[in-house]
């Protein structure tokens, strides 16, 4: 009877370890990932693609204001209006890439429209391991520290991008200001020699 408890016993003990080995814990996307992919269904479903939208082949997406999706966009979604910030965020994940350099484009194999199932195998960049032993921490710092040179210059960099693409725009509209006032000089030189000939058809009425 006892040696029958036992078998009992041991037979419950293994159903449940394996039934807890055979559950793993269900994997969640990066909660960054489900903000952006959310921001950018929502001007999808409601037309508003003016500021963000995906892009024609709905593999990635362009943010076509980057004034306006710092001061509408991300206080709503991430509590704040740095859109550099939203940049150097993004780059922490692998895959992403920045594929234009006249718009704020940017790609992923992983984040795709209609495809949110997908962010879950979207991962963070993983820093290489020190091939340094333990006593030379000195040497680590100092790569600590170039990194984060690095970093700040990968910043500069992109400042100086947004910088030139405002110029780039600004010039545009000088452009596009000056063809305006030339079709304005013609319109009114169009309607000058109009009332001319207007005063002079008048003057020949009179005199016959």
């Amino acid at each position: 009877m006892a040696k029958k408890f036992l078998e009992l016993n041991n037979e419950g003990t293994s159903t449940n370890s394996s039934t807890s080995q055979s559950s793993p814990r269900t994997k969640n996307p990066a909660p960054f990932l489900c903000k952006t992919y959310d921001l950018l269904q929502e001007r999808d479903d409601d037309g508003n693609k003016k500021i963000v939208s995906w892009n024609a082949q709905g593999d990635g997406f362009v943010v076509w204001s980057p004034a306006e999706f710092s001061e509408l966009m991300l206080p709503k979604y991430f509590k704040h209006n740095n859109f550099s910030s939203f940049i150097r965020q993004l780059n922490t994940y692998q895959g992403f890439k920045k594929t234009s350099p006249k718009q704020w484009e940017f790609r992923h194999d992983k984040f795709r429209r209609g495809c949110r199932h997908l962010l879950v195998e979207i991962v963070r960049k993983k820093s290489d391991p020190s091939v340094f032993p333990a006593y030379l921490k000195a040497a680590s710092n100092e790569g600590s520290i170039a990194s984060a040179a690095g970093k700040q210059h990968n910043n500069h960099l992109l400042l100086m991008e947004e910088n030139e693409s405002l110029k780039r725009e600004r010039l545009q509209l000088q452009m596009q200001i000056a063809e305006f006032k030339a079709l304005e000089i013609k319109l009114l030189d169009s309607l000058s020699q109009y009332m001319g000939n207007f005063n002079h058809q008048n003057k020949v009425r009179r005199l016959c």
